[in-house]
Formats: structure tokens, C-alpha cells, sequence
């Protein structure tokens, strides 16, 4: 099964529709533009049911089948942008300065209602799709708000499936990985305190720039020496800051932040626990104090081992070459929270030789809409089949 012609047909339209949503980016759960965007079409496609204000600003729409069924497919888009400003120079590019598409969400979005379209014009299912636009993947756990919403129970979901495009990989092919994929997200704040004084009289206090020094020195013992080397662990310190800024004055207080990345649960609790105590090692031997508050993040994103195999089986015939294995990815995915909630899989779909995600000068690749679409429209119809 190669693309459908149908999604080669309608590319102009989805493309002009990725390009709107990307030129009006909005953060986090405030998608309320986007929202109704989506809302709007899934209507106009004559979508079976359309429900917003889940997980405050996501959206749900039922597609019925040609014939009854007792299963239910989820097909799961990210609408949210960045607080990036763009650098593209596209005639499309962000209208509101400070915040861009820089992940592709917008590629996402619409590809999901391309497909969301085909499914509805056809129905060559047996079963029920529900097609699920989710805010605040960038960090605000809004994948986690629409599951405690009750999306999974209140449309009976059995499976979700999610895609991410992804630079490096050629234009419309694809990439998955069974079992842990993406990363759990934690983070840290980290405040030490010594005893500020005159920076001519250093014996006379306790400087904590020395000792958060050696705390960031030894942090990276616990991937090099306390963790299983063919596991996967990163613990950055990403920010330290003293307070003040005299050339003359030792502070009283460093304050830092970080992140800790793992791809298992064992090692997730580790990580977290010895960054507090080689901290509060290093500090109590320099007679400082340490302060560790622990901010746990999205958890690991694992896929489901038998709806990985089907992913990559449709993958692989839309595009009429096998499916590549893809590395363990040490950046987050609150499509975590949807797979924990329900079996499932997330691919990722080339993007091409273009900046990376995160970046400002990043974009989505038109070219990769068709295969896409074909993608999500054929997770339906094979794990739906009529007869």
C-alpha cells in the first residue's frame, strides 16, 4: 500500500493549513485559536462527534466506521509552539514575536486532520478512530490532563498511536524503537549555602561557588561511574547563578538548575537520589549546606511491543522500504502519559537535512505530508479492517 492518492490530492490544502497554524503559534494550553482551527474542520468533515475542552484546551472527534465494531483506534497530534523567535524568513513565519513552531507541531496538527478528513470521507474501517489534538507537549503535561480527563474511558480507547517528524531522517521515511523510546524529563533546583564575606579575606567565610563547582564535577559521576554503562542516564546542570555580582564579595548563596535524563525507572530514582547526596556530601565538607528540590517531569515514553511491530509493518508499506530501528532519544514526549495509559506506539517521520527541532531557524517539511497522512490513515484501516 504506497501513499494514497487521496493525501497527494489534498497536499496544497493540508500544506496551507500547517503554514496558518504556523504563522499564529501559541504556548502551551493557550491554543484556543488552533483549537477552533481544528474544531472547525473536524466539523466541516462531518466527523461523527467533536468535544472540546479536554484537558482544558485539547480536542477529541469520533470517526464511525463503514461497519460496526467493538474496537476504538487513537490517533494523537501536538498543537502547542515554542517560546523561540524565528529566524526563518519565510513569508509565512510566526506573527508573534517570541514564540514559533520549532518542533513541528504544526506539521503535526495538520497532517492529523488530513487523515481525520480521508477517514471521514471513506470509512473503510470496521470500528471507531478518534483523532486527539493535545496542548502543552512543550512542557506542560498536557497529554497527562486530557488522560486524567478521562479521554481513554469517556471514548473507549484500545490503542494509541502518535508521530514526530524528525531532522536527519530522509523526507518521509520512518523510525521507531520498541520499548523505551524517549526519555523520563526530570529537573533540580539546587541551592548552596556558605557564608558570604569580603573576597580579599576568603578564609574568613565559606564560598559556595567553590563548592557548587565541585558539585558539577562530581554529578557527572553518576553516569560515568554509579550507572550501568549500556544504560542511559544524563544529569546537566544548565544554569548556576550567585547571587549578586561584584568583582569583591564572596555570596552567600549559588543557586542551580538541572535536568536528569533516563530511560529506566530503576535508574530514574538513582540519578535523583545521589545528585542530593553528592551534594550534600561536597557541601557538608566545606561546612556549606545544600538545598535539592526534585521536579519530576514526564515519565519514560515506552512503546508497546506488538503495536510497535504494526507500526513499522505500515510503515514500511507506505513507503516500500523497511522501517529503520531508531537510538534511544534522551528528550522528553508527553505522549508517555497516553502510552501508560493505553497500548500503543509513536514513529517518527523524516523531516530531511534541515535544523533541528528547537531550533530558530527550524521548519517543517511539506514534502513529508503524504507519507504522513498515508500513515496515520492506514493504522485505522489495517487495524480496523471491514469483513
Amino acid at each position: 500500500m504506497p501513499i494514497k492518492n487521496r493525501f497527494a490530492e489534498l497536499h496544497g490544502e493540508i500544506a496551507a493549513w500547517r503554514r496558518d497554524i504556523h504563522a499564529n503559534p501559541e504556548l502551551l494550553f493557550d491554543t484556543h485559536r488552533t483549537s477552533a482551527l481544528v474544531a472547525d474542520k473536524l466539523r466541516a468533515f462531518g466527523c461523527d462527534e467533536v468535544v472540546e475542552g479536554i484537558g482544558r484546551t485539547g480536542l477529541v472527534a469520533v470517526i464511525k466506521g463503514r461497519e460496526p465494531g467493538s474496537r476504538t483506534i487513537g490517533l494523537r497530534a501536538d498543537m502547542d509552539a515554542l517560546p523561540i523567535r524565528e529566524a526563518t524568513g519565510l513569508d509565512y513565519a510566526s506573527q508573534a514575536d517570541g514564540k514559533m513552531h520549532a518542533c513541528g507541531h504544526d506539521g503535526h496538527t495538520a497532517m492529523l486532520l488530513g487523515a481525520a478528513q480521508y477517514l471521514a470521507e471513506t470509512r473503510n474501517f470496521a470500528g471507531t478512530c478518534v483523532v486527539i489534538f493535545q496542548p502543552a507537549e512543550e512542557g506542560g503535561g498536557g497529554g497527562r490532563e486530557m488522560v486524567e480527563d478521562g479521554m481513554m474511558e469517556r471514548f473507549a480507547i484500545d490503542e494509541v498511536y502518535g508521530m514526530h517528524n524528525w531532522p536527519g531522517i530522509p523526507v518521509g521515511e520512518f523510525a521507531i524503537r520498541e520499548g523505551g523510546f524517549f526519555a523520563a524529563t526530570d529537573q533540580f533546583d539546587l541551592v548552596i549555602e556558605g557564608k558570604g564575606g569580603h573576597a580579599a579575606k576568603p578564609h574568613e567565610g565559606i564560598d559556595p561557588t567553590v563548592v557548587s563547582a565541585q558539585v558539577v564535577l562530581a554529578l557527572q559521576t553518576i553516569a560515568s561511574r554509579g550507572v550501568d554503562p549500556v544504560k542511559h542516564v544524563v544529569v546537566s546542570v544548565t544554569t548556576l547563578a550567585t547571587e549578586g555580582d561584584s568583582y569583591n564579595v564572596i555570596p552567600q548563596r549559588v543557586r542551580m538548575k538541572g535536568t536528569i535524563r533516563t530511560h529506566d525507572a530503576d535508574v530514574r530514582d538513582y540519578a535523583a537520589a545521589r545528585v542530593e547526596e553528592i551534594a550534600n556530601g561536597i557541601a557538608a565538607s566545606y561546612g556549606a549546606k545544600a538545598d535539592f528540590t526534585y521536579l519530576p517531569g514526564y515519565p519514560v515514553m515506552v512503546n508497546s511491543p506488538e503495536q510497535t511491530a504494526f507500526a513499522a509493518d505500515v510503515a514500511e508499506k507506505v513507503t516500500g522500504k523497511p522501517t529503520a530501528e531508531y537510538d534511544p532519544i534522551m528528550g522528553g514526549e508527553d505522549f508517555a502519559y497516553m502510552l501508560e495509559a493505553r497500548p500503543g506506539a509513536y514513529i517518527l517521520v523524516g523531516n530531511g537535512d534541515t535544523a533541528p527541532v528547537h531550533h530558530p531557524e527550524y521548519n517543517f517539511e511539506d514534502e513529508a505530508i503524504p507519507a504522513g497522512c498515508s500513515w496515520w490513515a492506514e493504522i485505522v484501516e489495517s487495524r480496523l479492517p471491514v469483513g
